[in-house]
């Protein structure tokens, strides 16, 4: 029999790895991703983790296949060579430490997950589920006159009261040849700054001090209030935020140009439709290219790498 106290007798460690380490990692890239934003961020965490908890496996169970306890070759016998040789190996066995160690990890897993996955429902989910589509009539198309800009507020949801009241600058660029047909053309320009989300006003001129009248229509989102404006452009008191007359930031702290509602021309009257946000605009009026993208909150950018750092904007309607 082998001496049991003799060093060679004595089975190795299993080598250090970095794979505990980075796997640690992937799921702190996970957790934070959920934060940060959940569509880019989480899924790359993810893979890390479950990649290197791969590697981390194997090599454990490696190691675990791989502990054998020999006894120097230059000390056994001839006869305890033989002996062993002739002798059926006893399958080895998994080892008290391993199975504590897979037992603890895979507890933990269980717990955290039970702990983060409820309470990151309810921070999360609800603003994705139960939108509701408002649109809004704003009034026959004969209230905006061709080529005049209104400062037009508006309820979003009647059953919320003033807390769903909105400011648009509108203006009626006149028929635009759409397959050889005349279609209505309008610029509908929200006034939420595109910085922090203060509320953007008209650059000159509105209201008695044109010599002009309100326009007041009541529909059925409640009361709409149009006050006729000359702008030479929208600026933001609370930062300094500079827009052209399409939205376009020309100074300031914004990071791209002001948000625009769709709308559509129903029975002759203008029907407000969902916000979305846009990058900039190249021309004026009925023939603009608009830059547009999903709607998002203010300061966050939209068209180039950094738009990747912002959080997932709930649905917007």
């Amino acid at each position: 029999m082998a001496d049991q106290t003799d060093p060679h007798n004595e089975p190795e460690l299993p080598s250090p790895t970095l794979w505990p380490i980075l796997f640690a990692i992937g799921i702190a890239v996970l957790l934070v991703g959920l934060i940060i934003n959940p569509l880019w961020i989480s899924p790359i965490g993810g893979a890390i983790a479950i990649a290197f908890g791969v590697l981390w496996a194997r090599d454990a169970t490696a190691d675990l296949r791989g502990q054998q306890v020999e006894v120097a070759p230059e000390r056994r016998s001839a006869e305890a060579v033989a002996v062993e040789q002739d002798a059926p190996r006893a399958p080895k066995r998994f080892g008290r430490n391993k199975f504590l160690e897979g037992a603890t990890i895979g507890l933990g897993g269980v717990i955290g997950g039970i702990v983060t996955v409820p309470v990151a429902g309810f921070a999360l989910l609800p603003p994705f589920l139960g939108q509701k589509k408002h649109e809004v009539d704003l009034g026959p198309i004969t209230d905006f006159a061709e080529g005049q800009w209104y400062i037009t507020t508006f309820t979003v949801d009647p059953a919320q009261g003033e807390v769903s009241r909105r400011t648009a600058f509108i203006r009626n660029n006149g028929p635009l040849t759409v397959e050889g047909a005349a279609v209505p053309s309008f610029t509908i320009i929200s006034n939420r700054c595109a910085h922090l989300g203060c509320p953007v006003q008209a650059n000159g001129p509105s209201g008695q001090i044109l010599g002009m009248k309100n326009v007041v229509q009541h529909t059925a989102n409640g009361q709409v209030t149009l006050v006729p404006a000359v702008p030479a452009g929208f600026g933001c008191p609370c930062h300094g935020g500079q827009y052209d007359t399409e939205g376009n930031r020309t100074a300031g702290p914004p990071v791209r140009a002001l948000d625009r509602y769709g709308y559509l021309v129903k029975n002759g009257r203008v029907v407000l439709q969902s916000q979305f946000s846009v990058s900039h605009v190249d021309g004026t009026g009925a023939q603009a290219k608009i830059h547009k993208y999903k709607f998002v909150g203010p300061g966050e950018h939209i068209d180039g790498p950094e738009q990747i750092l912002y959080p997932l904007n709930p649905p917007h309607h």
